[in-house]
């Protein structure tokens, strides 16, 4: 984690156990890994080379970030089922250093969660000291599957500052609570496309 300028790492994890007045079988764990950045290009219009190296020095981050909330959540034999990313660049940087963990998020879940199929939903925007961003979450080989399809807010309440950016992973151990949207069920997940 020391090839870019760390000042914070939060975590937050969730269990619920009933949702809707419904107890659940078991409790449905999610959570979210954040950190904040120094924005290094606060002022300048980096070129395409120099926005490939920050994705470069991200995805080392991006893999211990996925690694750390994969061990939070996956623990008494839970499996992460679902994922997402998300980012919050501070008003004084452009939003393509936020979409820069597209790329570095994306390659810290495959790598933590043994290459998932399927699409790592994101979000990302320009914002103020405690923005909260709301990251998608899917399943992890089946983009498809209804029953997965769930959001988790992201908020750290004295970040971004001006010059810094906030590059969050969110995870959870199964389907939404009491879902009922209908489709193909868990049990049929091929996994082979990333979408079925």
């Amino acid at each position: 984690m020391n090839d870019v300028s760390i000042r914070k790492i939060q975590t937050d994890v969730n269990r619920v156990f009933s949702a809707g007045g419904k107890e659940l079988e078991r409790p449905h764990r999610s959570g979210s890994i954040a950190a904040v950045l120094v924005n290094p290009f606060v002022g300048t219009f980096p070129s395409e080379d120099s926005v490939a190296d920050w994705v470069r020095r991200l995805t080392t981050l991006a893999i211990d970030m996925a690694t750390e909330l994969r061990d939070l959540l996956a623990i008494d034999g839970n499996q992460i089922e679902t994922y997402g990313k998300g980012a919050i660049v501070g008003v004084s940087g452009e939003l393509e250093i936020a979409a820069a963990w597209h790329l570095a998020g994306g390659a810290g879940l495959r790598n933590a969660l043994d290459s998932p199929k399927a699409m790592v939903p994101s979000s990302k925007k320009v914002g103020v000291l405690g923005s909260q961003v709301d990251v998608p979450l899917v399943h992890i080989h089946a983009s498809y599957l209804r029953s997965h399809y769930d959001v988790q807010p992201v908020v750290v309440p004295d970040g971004p500052r001006p010059s810094e950016v906030v590059y969050a992973l969110v995870m959870s151990t199964g389907q939404r609570p009491n879902h009922r949207l209908g489709g193909f069920s868990i049990g049929e997940v091929v996994g082979e496309d990333g979408l079925r």
